[in-house]
């Protein structure tokens, strides 16, 4: 039996190249090899968005097609909707119960994230994050996790949670590991790209709108002169050719520490592999745009094969804690 992955985004806006290197080409090749399951994550969206649910509406079908762009196939992928599988809510409610507020409290992703939106008294859908993620792996029993690195400690949580339950009902779930991709840092060089913090490269934007964002990028800041020597190491246009330009990669490393490239001749090679990336994204968004009669069937299908997957999990789950008063033997 192939062992089943889950992976997902927040419905907050459209993906960007910080989602492609983090975890997107990581779940393409996964689908290959491992049963997928793709979650559009409204709920979680509205941890952040609870004021402005039609954003979370406005980008669904935008999501959906960033994942269609990118190379996920709903014939080996099953992509679905969070909020219309309500056994995960249910989940969440039977984790929370011995989830300790310490724990969530203590979580680096919960308390970086609570600093950065300057939040001094959390909401408590947002300090249980970590329980709602829990169960949205859990209620599939995914075996593996595509994540960025910040999302580390959500998965050492579930990795407690499930381990706790089953330690205390019956050996029902499946403890997860995850697969960590890349780090990509933002276009002002302050942390990772981030649609909030306005500094990240839309997988649908076109190639002037990508030619604008690199040209403004910050670089090395002690370059004041074209051959002055520079330090990749601390340039995000750098960790762009790592990421994206990987066969010049060390030539442009070793060129901008002897200041033998300029920052204006480093962006315009950046600019052509990255667009040379993004093209047959743009191609295949193009194929799907306008399609919402399909896209709507995608999502419909994939969420009603995840919602019976969530039917058989949770029917183990009442019998091993006993409360399945009810049920038919």
């Amino acid at each position: 039996m192939l062992e089943r992955v889950l992976t997902g985004d927040r419905i907050t806006g459209k993906l960007h190249l910080g989602h492609y290197v983090g975890s997107l080409k990581n779940r393409v090749l996964l689908q290959d090899r491992h049963e997928c399951f793709v979650l559009l994550a409204d709920v979680q969206a509205l941890t952040t968005h609870f004021d402005r649910p039609g954003l979370i509406r406005e980008h669904l079908r935008q999501v959906a097609l960033d994942y269609l762009a990118v190379g996920i196939d709903p014939g080996k992928s099953t992509l679905f909707v969070q909020s219309l599988v309500p056994e995960i809510a249910e989940l969440t409610v039977y984790f929370s119960m011995f989830v300790t507020v310490n724990s969530l409290r203590h979580n680096p992703t919960i308390k970086s994230e609570a600093e950065a939106r300057g939040y001094t008294d959390m909401y408590y859908g947002f300090l249980g994050y970590p329980v709602s993620q829990a169960a949205d792996i859990a209620f599939c029993k995914a075996a593996l996790v595509p994540v960025g690195e910040d999302q580390i400690p959500h998965i050492e949580q579930t990795r407690k949670i499930v381990r706790r339950f089953n330690d205390l009902y019956a050996p029902v779930l499946v403890e997860p590991r995850a697969l960590v991709g890349e780090r990509l840092e933002g276009l002002d060089g302050n942390g990772k790209m981030s649609k909030s913090l306005g500094n990240a490269i839309a997988l649908d934007c076109s190639t002037a709108e990508l030619t604008d964002k690199v040209k403004r990028a910050k670089t090395d800041p002690s370059r004041i002169r074209k051959h002055d020597p520079g330090h990749p190491e601390i340039c995000p246009i750098y960790g762009y050719h790592q990421a994206f330009n990987t066969d010049e990669a060390v030539e442009i490393q070793e060129s901008c520490a002897k200041g033998s490239i300029g920052c204006t001749d480093c962006k315009a090679k950046i600019i052509q592999a990255m667009d040379g990336l993004l093209d047959p994204l743009r191609e295949r968004r193009r194929l799907y745009e306008g399609r919402e009669a399909f896209l709507d069937e995608v999502l419909i299908s994939g969420t009603e094969r995840a919602r019976a997957i969530a039917k058989e999990t949770m029917g183990e789950v009442r019998e091993a804690m006993k409360i399945d008063y009810f049920a038919r033997k």
